[in-house]
């Protein structure tokens, strides 16, 4: 309340209230005395208004083809947002033609338990048998660290955030361990499979994965399963679990069911040739 009563008692300020009785003593108006300054006052202010009106009407005129040009360019966007639609469900067709065609190269070349054994291995068919279910999870208070990167570079600090790098760990520690097949959310993994960082994302084939990470891996369940903890990657995770409350979790799965990769990319290629005989 007292600042109120101060506001208005005090509604000019004293500086301002000073000036003005000065200017009142000196016998001065504040206004141009002579006639031609206040003819300047006067063809000042008429430009002025001159111009807000001017302004005021073209933006006037010039609103309807504004508001057209808006909902032409509205309509554009969601011709190419269609158009783009259509492409993506093409190339999602092509892929799949691809993926088929070259599980049916596979059974073709060779015997059919290799033309497996190298499906299984590629990636291109699906699998299914016993092995090991791993989720790997952030920690419950997981933050950020300061530059905006989970667990900084230059080692470990205690974001508490799964990184690509231990990912990385954990599904070479499986390959090494004995797995034939493996996938990370439903996503299945190759020989050329990347697992990279975009900011706090981890990418798995340039698709975005989101904790837990569940990681399956088909092999010989139990001995999988003990190799793997016992090895070098999966000590490693242990570690994160107990110094950095990295959240872990391992069971043995009798029948683990993993997707064939979306697509298998041959870098290199050679003709087969038969050898004759003599």
């Amino acid at each position: 309340m007292s600042l109120l009563t101060n506001v208005m008692d005090h509604s000019l300020d004293d500086g301002y209230a000073e000036a003005a009785a000065r200017t009142k003593a000196a016998g001065g108006t504040g206004l141009p005395r002579t006639l031609r300054a206040r003819l300047g006052l006067a063809v000042g202010l008429v430009l002025a208004a001159l111009v807000v009106t001017v302004g005021a009407a073209q933006a006037r005129v010039a609103a309807p083809v504004v508001a057209k040009e808006r909902e032409e360019l509205i309509d554009r966007i969601d011709r190419e947002t269609e158009t783009a639609d259509k492409l993506e469900k093409s190339v999602d067709q092509l892929r799949g033609d691809v993926s088929t065609r070259q599980r049916e190269a596979l059974k073709q070349s060779g015997g059919s338990g290799q033309a497996d054994l190298v499906g299984i291995l590629s990636g291109a068919v699906d699998v299914h048998g016993q092995g090991v279910k791993l989720v790997v999870n952030d920690a419950k208070e997981a933050s950020t660290g300061g530059d905006g990167n989970p667990r900084e570079t230059t080692g470990f600090s205690d974001t508490g955030r799964v990184r690509d790098r231990d990912m990385q760990r954990v599904v070479n520690g499986l390959w090494e361990s004995g797995a034939e097949a493996v996938s990370i959310n439903g996503q299945r993994l190759t020989a050329l499979s990347a697992i990279r960082a975009a900011g706090d994302a981890i990418l798995v084939d340039n698709k975005p994965l989101v904790p837990p990470y569940t990681v399956l891996a088909v092999g010989d369940g139990q001995r999988l399963s003990t190799r793997f903890q016992d090895s070098a990657d999966g000590l490693y995770l242990h570690a994160l679990q107990e110094n950095y409350g990295i959240r872990t979790a391992i069971s043995v799965e009798d029948d683990l069911r993993l997707p064939a990769a979306p697509s298998v990319i041959v870098r290199t290629a050679e003709p087969r040739t038969e050898k004759g005989t003599s």
